[in-house]
């Protein structure tokens, strides 16, 4: 992406955003602080990517293990730093980023304008809680799996080889394969009405709920789907089509499994 970057565009024209992950159990034994971690990740990525910052550095999995404090303090640092301009997070419950960010209120810190969770026409259980904070709050979501591993891009029972092969989109979504079955048809009826792919269906209804979905691409035509999503304006019969047969979803992914058992899961919020 560096390479790509340097030679097609000039760095003021893009938005550049990373992630960086939690200490590993390793950097936790051998003393490495959470300071010491997050700015090691952010130069390595600043390295690779051959910058000097990035527009959006995200939190990509809540740290139960450390207090958000610290994690708050390194990232302020890396903002007055220059080195980054603006914080997101990643995977977690609406109540962790409210008392995050009144917790950077509180202590003069950068609190997180942006939250990347998991969040498509088939699992939308994000409307519950987290949406209502970020409308309240201004915080952008910026949503990731928004075709919900191709499932919402193909009629169903289209055989591709990431259909059979990868085990963990079938963990978050196979357990509800036939309910979501009537969801994937209406998108499918719609591509068909409106002469569009389904993955042009599903982002613009995305894009009615979101600020930026985040779009995988391993082909030309996906990032074309992705383009001409921004063109379909979807009625508001055309979305309450999409959403009246949505039905309850337990959390999947990373969400149950880097939440602690529930005697472990009193959080440190200070030193």
């Amino acid at each position: 992406m560096g390479w790509a970057l340097r030679d097609m565009v000039k760095r003021q024209e893009v938005v550049v955003a990373t992630k960086f992950l939690p200490r590993t159990p390793e950097q936790i034994a051998s003393g490495i602080s959470v300071k010491q971690a997050i700015t090691q990740s952010l130069d390595q990525s600043l390295r690779n990517l051959g910058m000097d910052y990035v527009n959006l550095y995200i939190y990509h999995i809540w740290d139960y293990n450390s207090p958000v404090i610290e994690v708050l303090e390194a990232l302020h640092a890396a903002i007055t730093g220059g080195k980054v301009r603006a914080i997101g997070i990643s995977n977690c419950y609406a109540w962790q980023l409210a008392k995050a960010n009144a917790l950077a209120g509180r202590e003069g810190l950068t609190p997180f304008v942006s939250v990347q969770s998991h969040y498509n026409l088939i699992m939308r259980e994000d409307e519950r809680e987290l949406f209502g904070l970020c409308a309240e709050d201004n915080i952008a979501s910026t949503p990731y799996s928004s075709l919900a591993s191709g499932r919402l891009a193909r009629p169903v029972d289209t055989p591709t080889r990431r259909a059979a092969e990868d085990d963990y989109a079938k963990g978050k979504y196979d357990k509800t394969a036939e309910q979501d079955r009537v969801i994937i048809d209406r998108v499918s009826e719609l591509a068909r009405r409106y002469d569009v792919s389904m993955t042009e269906v599903s982002l613009a209804w995305l894009l009615t709920k979101t600020t930026a979905p985040v779009v995988g691409a391993t082909q030309k035509h996906h990032i074309d789907g992705a383009v001409n999503a921004v063109k379909l304006q979807l009625s508001p019969e055309d979305i309450d089509y999409l959403e009246a047969c949505y039905q309850p979803h337990v959390l999947t992914g990373i969400m149950t499994q880097n939440t602690p058992k529930t005697k472990d899961a009193k959080q440190v919020w200070t030193r």
